[in-house]
């Protein structure tokens, strides 16, 4: 059985050359961005993780062509107060105490910010703890704590400007016809957020085309011949851990289109969460530009249709070659 002082580290050895003052600066950056741990001078440490490995071996050779030294060794901890030791260097309690008093003085101001400011702020801190947690190497509450914090900060953003976000019910997923549901009047919340433009998108161009949309200052008063979505009590809403996109791709049978899939994970993760998306933040971004640059729901769906319909072609799976 392997003991936690069997670990392997990396110790990275390096002196470059005194002239090249720039090449010196983008080395320290490089491990400063690796994340390692300074022994001495022209000593770093890292964890032995394959990724790690291999960037060092390309600072290893960079090195070596400035006609500088470098050495990267195995190193075995002899000892479990020893493994304590190197772990201890990679402790980032304090860098994630610094990002929750951040959380907190966002709930702090956001009273007094508009909804773009919000989520601009909220995008940079999710920044810093995905810029954090790329580094910390052995995880524990304090990324927890984080973590916890940003959900709330982002629950209050949907508190303050989606006040009537839909919860989640939990009830069996019926399989549809399109054919019931042409022409019909769709019915949502104003204000479209992402699930919602999402959705609204889906609708038109995979569901019914010649969908008519009404945008509920009240959900309440949804008018009696529309299909509502995206509100508690509509036909078509949150179910169990599916948001509402996701569960029209489901009614509808839609899930064998991979493009589809691609982006409901996109605006599950920014809906409610989850697994990160590398587009979301693009598409985040967008959609806040579009809010503000728009009048009105009918102008903003029209906005982002041409940018879920790239989305939608950039995620298609290549055509087979003949």
């Amino acid at each position: 059985m392997r003991n936690d002082h069997d670990l392997t580290w990396l110790l990275f050895i390096t002196s470059a050359p005194g002239q090249s003052g720039t090449r010196r600066i983008r080395l320290w950056r490089a491990l400063r961005g690796l994340g390692a741990a300074v022994m001495r001078d022209g000593v770093y440490l890292l964890p032995a993780r394959e990724p790690l490995r291999q960037a060092l071996e390309e600072q290893t050779q960079s090195v070596l062509e400035l006609k500088g030294t470098a050495y990267l060794l195995d190193v075995k901890t002899q000892s479990v107060e020893e493994e304590q030791a190197f772990r201890a260097m990679f402790d980032r309690g304090d860098q994630y105490k610094d990002l929750i008093e951040a959380v907190a003085h966002f709930h702090a101001g956001l009273s007094k910010w508009t909804e773009p400011q919000a989520r601009r702020a909220l995008k940079s801190l999710r920044r810093d703890f995905r810029s954090l947690g790329a580094v910390d190497y052995f995880p524990g509450a304090a990324k927890e704590q984080a973590s916890r914090a940003l959900q709330e900060a982002e629950a209050m953003i949907l508190r303050r400007f989606a006040p009537n976000e839909p919860k989640a019910a939990q009830r069996e997923m019926e399989r549809l016809d399109k054919a019931h549901y042409q022409g019909r009047v769709w019915a949502t919340r104003r204000r479209l957020w992402v699930d919602r433009v999402a959705s609204a998108w889906l609708i038109r161009s995979f569901i019914d085309p010649e969908a008519q949309f009404v945008w509920l200052a009240n959900p309440a008063e949804c008018p009696s011949n529309a299909l509502g979505f995206d509100f508690d009590g509509a036909i078509f809403t949150h179910v169990d851990d599916r948001v509402t996109f996701e569960m029209l791709i489901a009614s509808f049978g839609l899930e064998s289109d991979p493009a589809l899939a691609r982006i409901a994970d996109l605006v599950h993760h920014l809906d409610v969460g989850g697994r990160p998306v590398p587009e979301a933040a693009g598409f985040e971004t967008i959609l806040t530009g579009a809010r503000e640059r728009c009048a009105n729901d009918d102008c903003l769906l029209a906005e982002m249709t041409p940018v879920l319909n790239c989305l939608y072609t950039a995620f298609a799976p290549a055509p087979a070659s003949v």
